[in-house]
């Protein structure tokens, strides 16, 4: 009788390892199908999302919803600002979410679910563009939008043919196609990846870490920071950006911070007067910009990109020069 149950046991976990080798067949099939079915409709949909000022909205009732929030979830982490709303919701009140700028991506099967298809009107009245990601090109759905991507698939995996699960695997899919494609036209990079996921982590990269690095952590010290003193010659200050390698130097007036003088002072100066005697409090920057060894290198970071600078010197409360900081600096951190 033991005997009996074992076989029928190994019989069981047979047919379940068929099941699921059938299921997974079906899925993987049906999303292959979908590259056979990739066409100008496709670009069309990125163009009409590029060519957009605002959002996009995705949405879609049942398992759709569930597939339109990772699908809205995905782009936003990928550069392609993004939000889901749940078409019943949108009835009561979420339509106030939807701007003129906006495109608006609805996800169903049947191209026929009530709460979507009641939504085109006030979708269109409000400006924003559609899209839909059906398997019926003559549904309601399909004929109103914009663009339709045709999701269609041979079959569910379900063996009842009914639950939905190779369509909602294309759908998910074809919705990831759209947010990649996006990236890669916005010019989404691993950096950009890095500051929408600051608790994330890469291949051999933890982002978390990285985010909490200060600037005292990555900045250069002592000797390894170009300074000259108040009164220098354009010649010395020359031999001090060369000695430093980092395009700059720090201009001191009794330890304190009093200008910088950077690879592009020198180069303005010599377009405009040439080398000369004169010193470089002449031709140097004044009130430099600064951070504190504090300031979280992101900050840096962000610092840099707005004021369109390279270098920051770092200084204490009082202003004197006890560090300095460049990209490569940061590169090299892996903070961007």
């Amino acid at each position: 009788m033991i005997k009996a149950a074992r076989v029928a046991q190994k019989a069981s976990e047979a047919n379940a390892l068929e099941l699921a080798r059938r299921v997974l067949a079906i899925e993987a099939e049906a999303v292959r199908a979908l590259t056979e079915r990739l066409d100008g409709r496709f670009v069309a949909a990125l163009e009409l999302i590029a060519a957009r000022h605002g959002r996009v909205v995705v949405s879609g009732i049942g398992k759709s919803g569930h597939i339109a929030r990772k699908i809205a979830s995905t782009m936003a982490s990928t550069g392609t600002p993004a939000y889901f709303v749940h078409p019943a919701e949108a009835s009561h009140g979420d339509l106030g979410m939807i701007e003129a700028g906006d495109v608006f991506i609805a996800i169903s099967y049947s191209g026929a679910s009530d709460e979507l298809v009641e939504l085109i009107p006030q979708v269109k009245r409000r400006g924003a563009k559609l899209i839909a990601i059906t398997g019926n090109p003559d549904s309601p759905l399909a004929r109103e939008a914009d663009v339709n991507l045709d999701a269609a698939v041979a079959q569910e995996a379900c063996p009842l043919n009914l639950a939905p699960t190779a369509s909602t695997t294309a759908a998910l899919a074809l919705g990831d196609a759209l947010a990649v494609a996006l990236l890669e036209a916005r010019g989404f990079s691993a950096a950009d990846f890095a500051r929408t996921h600051p608790r994330g982590k890469l291949p051999h990269q933890a982002l978390s870490r990285q985010a909490l690095l200060h600037v005292k952590d990555v900045m250069r010290t002592g000797g390894d920071v170009p300074q000259v003193p108040s009164g220098a010659t354009l010649r010395e200050a020359v031999l001090e950006i060369s000695r430093g390698r980092i395009g700059m130097t720090a201009v001191l007036e009794r330890g304190l911070v009093k200008g910088i003088f950077t690879d592009g002072d020198l180069r303005r100066t010599v377009e405009k007067s040439g080398f000369d005697a004169r010193s470089v409090d002449e031709v140097m920057t004044l009130a430099p910009k600064t951070v504190r060894p504090d300031m979280l290198a992101a900050q840096a970071v962000h610092m840099m990109e707005e004021f369109k600078v390279n270098q920051l010197l770092v200084v204490d409360e009082r202003g004197a020069l006890i560090g300095a900081l460049n990209m490569h600096d940061l590169f090299r951190a892996k903070v961007i």
